[in-house]
């Protein structure tokens, strides 16, 4: 029996991530190789032409997987009963912007997505941010969706922290020198940003069809290449992507969402967790409730379980505390406190 189709918005579809994740939704890479897709595109008046060239060459793909594509600039038609909404669409982050002005940007674009949200999405919509600063404009998109009078429930509304997660599994592997796939249970805590904690205390590289510990894999001088080169290089990835090619990550960024998406709709592998960033409800880790906060998390048939009991060192208590100060700061610069 064919499965009925599942509505995939992006927003912001014309631009660069949306450009490089639209191949990986209508191939089924996000949502499986069995899945049909309805793609809802939706991006700004200005970018219609654009728009218009991305549908033409999904057309020209002969995606299979493609049971309809709804191209608009009309907010309400492009959350008109959606099952998931990857909300690319923000003002760009721009060599030389701070998180305030970035926020600034973002605040009413997130206010008005969380309230077509409310009034059109499916009630039971997955909703992954993106567009920075994700962990706070997925908060202001979740509060606008429920002053709407929406009910898409609070765990539905998450924030990509999969980009870090795989930047730093990729910086391990480079270093032990083997497969990112043998590199397992990183987890990134806190923020999208250069707060966020990169932590390898837990995690594991598989050699020879036996787990070990990475700080053993390291080896000698493995605490310091972390505290001196890794912990540094994914906090400040972005901006180091930003300084090389001009412009904010975007294949990497669709490929990480891409992840997010499958491994919460589909399952995270046995053994395994990932981070995401998910409305705290003050009862892990010691964050408190009502931020965005990035957890290790995993993930069975569209529904996330923050993984408890991991021992913290001094370093990431410490870390975690900055980033829930951090992100209550900017909650209540765009909220009021709310």
């Amino acid at each position: 029996m064919s499965l009925a189709p599942v509505r995939v918005l992006i927003t912001g579809a014309a631009g660069q991530i949306g450009y490089s994740l639209i191949p990986l939704v209508a191939s089924g890479e996000m949502l499986g190789p069995n899945q049909p897709v309805i793609l809802h595109l939706l991006d700004i008046p200005r970018a219609i032409e654009g728009l218009k060239g991305v549908v033409m060459e999904i057309d020209d793909c002969a995606y299979p997987l493609v049971h309809g594509v709804v191209a608009t600039v009309d907010i309400e038609e492009g959350f008109q009963d959606v099952d998931v909404a990857v909300l690319l669409g923000g003002f760009p982050r721009l060599q030389g912007m701070t998180r305030a002005d970035l926020l600034q940007k973002n605040k009413d674009i997130f206010f008005a997505q969380g309230e077509a949200i409310g009034k059109h999405a499916s009630a039971d919509c997955k909703v992954l941010v993106v567009a920075n600063p994700a962990n706070t404009n997925c908060i202001i998109a979740y509060n606008s969706m429920l002053a709407a009078g929406g009910k898409v429930p609070p765990e539905n509304f998450t924030a990509m922290m999969r980009l870090d997660y795989n930047r730093a599994r990729n910086q391990v592997a480079k270093k032990v020198g083997c497969r990112v796939t043998q590199v397992k249970n990183i987890v990134i805590w806190g923020n999208h940003s250069a707060t966020q904690y990169p932590d390898v205390t837990h995690a594991t590289v598989e050699e020879e069809g036996k787990a070990g510990a990475v700080k053993a894999a390291l080896g000698e001088g493995g605490d310091q290449w972390l505290a001196d080169y890794f912990v540094p290089t994914v906090q400040g990835r972005g901006a180091a992507v930003i300084a090389q090619r001009g412009k904010s990550s975007a294949a990497s960024a669709a490929n990480a969402a891409k992840d997010h998406v499958r491994d919460w709709m589909c399952g995270t592998p046995e053994g395994q967790h990932v981070s995401m960033g998910v409305i705290s409800d003050g009862n892990s880790y010691g964050v408190p409730k009502d931020i965005v906060f990035s957890f290790p998390v995993t993930c069975v048939k569209g529904k996330w379980t923050i993984v408890q009991g991991l021992e913290l060192t001094d370093t990431a208590k410490e870390a975690l505390k900055v980033n829930a100060e951090k992100l209550q700061e900017e909650k209540t610069v765009a909220m009021g406190g709310n």
